[in-house]
């Protein structure tokens, strides 16, 4: 471990250089050290928003980032993630000095930085949302980042912030702690960084509610001695009784953690005195099997508290977070919690992401890379997609939310919709009547086509017109308005909606004239629109009216209304043509040498009467004559319907 504080001057730098040693190679080392040599004039006699000095912010958060394993380029460009901010050809710089791996994390620490402004203080308070908005911040964040090391960093760097904050007005304390609880600290467990979870949930509360926190903090501290010695005898204990089965293992007392204390306080409405964890052991032992054998153990030295025991190994958390939790009666009558866990399980607990990251050089692939994968998407619940992008290292590139796209409104809120999605996609998800209206848009400032396609972290400003509709262009996929269902939806409903009067009169004349050809003078017509799946008869009789209803449709369904009554039901007139062998042998009428496939609804066989199907991508589909589908097909679509018989 490499621990730092308050290093200042070239000589601290040059002792924290000589303590890397052991962990990183010559080559890594003369890497880091440019980095210092770099950034320790640029940054001289500035302050970071804490008061600290940058040069401390930047190699404190470096600190941590080497006692998470962290490659060398990581390291580096955690050094110089302020750069931009000094040279203007700082790209340029970075490549020439470290290579395009080390600019790419400085420019994606750069692009988190444009929206850490947008945290929950900004969401307005009457949105009702803020759970919502953050969860979809935190997203947008890891979407912004092609690779995961740059979240990893930022919460680096704002653990150290936290650690620094003491000396910031309270206004500022206050705002930092709640952005780091609802943003950071969300994020660090997401990733299954514990290490980094805790001290910034304990460090935020600190501020957030201090005259608590001092209180358990003064509890803890007066206790402590009791404590421990209370610990170190159920240690005792316990290593004896798990030495004698033959379990090799290595038992601690757990630290405690302020905000978890005062979280369950609050929770189940507890006294400090009632609570279980504040005396607590861990236990690390080599495999699975040997968790559960520790575990009954445990559970033969002290009474198990049932309603406490939770298996995490069986059912993993969704960061994979795993572990066996209980909680006993212990010596003196006195709650005890333990958790056992083998030692790999804590490295995940303790690091998630960063646990996996090896920077080596040399190592060939990971025989366990795959597992990587999978329990890389498990933690996150987000689709994404990692990819090892360097020969000579393991680094996991993240290709998050491939599908998803988030946007921000002028506001400051955030918008999910899918890749591709334009201003009209963003018009219509905010408000039906915004997107009617639409008649131009902004996106960071600047006027854009409505077709234009959303990146993540733009912020889209909609102009529009008092009064107006939608343009029948938005629903040609040609023109590209429009990339989600809903939106278009909404569209077809606009136009649907202009002449649904005319429309309902002109499907009454229709339906009247049918029942009329059909002899029918009695039929109770609401059922009759129910059972075409329309909640209303006008609701049918506007479809009619449009045409989105056949007369076969109608008469069929009359047929099931009116069981008794013989309706005479209209099959597809088929137009004769010259024939043309298909691919197949099957003569169909008019057509070349196309590709047929059998219909799966019908499986058509010889001699049964076969008719042609013309499909848009998937050439020609043979259908039975009599196929229900076929039956049920519109008039307009019936177009699409060939003659076809089998070859003999």
């Amino acid at each position: 471990m490499v621990a730092i504080h308050n290093m200042q001057n070239t000589a601290d730098i040059a002792s924290w250089l000589d303590a890397l040693a052991p962990v990183f190679s010559s080559s890594d080392i003369d890497e880091i050290k440019r980095a210092c040599e770099l950034v320790t004039p640029l940054y001289a006699g500035d302050i970071e928003l804490t008061g600290a000095p940058l040069i401390q912010h930047a190699l404190g958060a470096s600190a941590i980032l080497v006692e998470m394993n962290m490659d060398a380029d990581t390291i580096a460009a955690t050094l110089l993630h302020a750069v931009p901010a000094y040279l203007p050809d700082w790209k340029i710089k970075l490549t020439a000095d470290f290579g395009s791996n080390v600019t790419s994390l400085v420019e994606g620490i750069s692009r988190v930085e444009q929206i850490q402004q947008f945290s929950e203080s900004h969401v307005p308070a009457h949105t009702g949302d803020q759970a919502g908005q953050m969860e979809n911040l935190r997203k947008m964040l890891l979407a912004m980042v092609s690779d995961i090391r740059v979240v990893l960093i930022k919460l680096a760097e704002r653990t150290q912030t936290l650690r620094c904050l003491s000396g910031a007005a309270p206004e500022l304390q206050k705002r930092i702690a709640l952005e780091t609880q609802s943003l950071f600290a969300p994020l660090a467990n997401r990733l299954g960084v514990w290490q980094i979870k805790w001290e910034l949930e304990d460090l935020s509360v600190r501020y957030l509610n201090p005259e608590l926190y001092k209180k358990v903090a003064k509890l803890l501290d007066e206790r402590r001695i009791d404590r421990e010695r209370y610990i170190d005898n159920v240690t005792g204990q316990l290593k004896q009784a798990l030495a004698q089965a033959g379990i090799s293992a290595e038992v601690t007392g757990r630290p405690k953690h302020i905000y978890s204390i005062i979280n369950k306080m609050k929770r189940k409405q507890l006294d400090f005195d009632e609570l279980y964890d504040v005396r607590a052991l861990r236990i690390l032992v080599e495999d699975v099997e040997s968790c559960y054998t520790a575990l009954g153990i445990v559970h033969e030295l002290w009474q198990p508290i049932a309603s406490e025991y939770d298996d995490y190994i069986a059912r993993p958390k969704s960061n994979n977070y795993r572990s066996l939790h209980t909680a006993v009666i212990g010596p003196r009558q006195l709650a005890l919690e333990v958790q056992i866990r083998t030692r790999e399980m804590h490295q995940h607990s303790e690091l998630g992401v960063a646990a996996h990251w090896r920077y080596k050089e040399g190592k060939k692939t990971d025989p366990k890379f795959d597992e990587k994968i999978v329990w890389l998407r498990q933690i996150l619940e987000w689709k994404q997609d990692i990819t090892e992008i360097s020969e000579g290292a393991e680094q996991f590139k993240n290709e998050l939310f491939h599908d998803q796209v988030y946007v921000l409104t002028p506001q400051g809120r955030v918008i999910d919709l899918p890749v591709g999605a334009t201003p009209v996609d963003f018009a219509y998800m905010l408000h039906t009547d915004l997107g009617h209206r639409t008649r131009g848009a902004k996106v960071d400032g600047a006027i854009v086509p409505l077709n234009y396609k959303l990146k993540n972290g733009q912020r889209v400003e909609i102009l529009t017109t008092k009064i107006g509709g939608p343009s029948r262009d938005w629903l040609s996929p040609a023109l590209g308005f429009l990339q989600g269902a809903r939106a278009r939806a909404k569209v077809r409903a606009w136009f649907k909606s202009q002449n649904y009067d005319e429309s309902v009169a002109q499907g009454r004349t229709q339906l009247d004239r049918e029942l009329h050809r059909l002899g029918i003078t009695s039929v109770n017509q609401e059922k009759l629109a129910q059972r075409l799946h329309f909640n209303k008869l006008d609701d049918l009789l506007a479809a009619l009216g449009r045409n989105e209803v056949t007369q076969r449709r109608i008469a069929m369904a009359l047929q099931e209304e009116l069981p008794t009554k013989t309706i005479f039901i209209e099959k597809p007139v088929f137009k004769p043509a010259a024939e043309q062998r298909s691919s197949t042998g099957i003569l169909i009428e008019g057509i070349g040498n196309l590709l047929t496939r059998m219909a799966k609804c019908c499986n058509p066989v010889p001699p049964q009467p076969i008719v042609g199907y013309i499909t848009r991508d998937r050439g020609i589909t043979i259908h039975k004559q009599d196929c229900s589908c076929i039956l049920r097909l519109t008039e307009s679509r019936s177009e699409q319907i060939l003659n076809a018989k089998w070859s003999k």
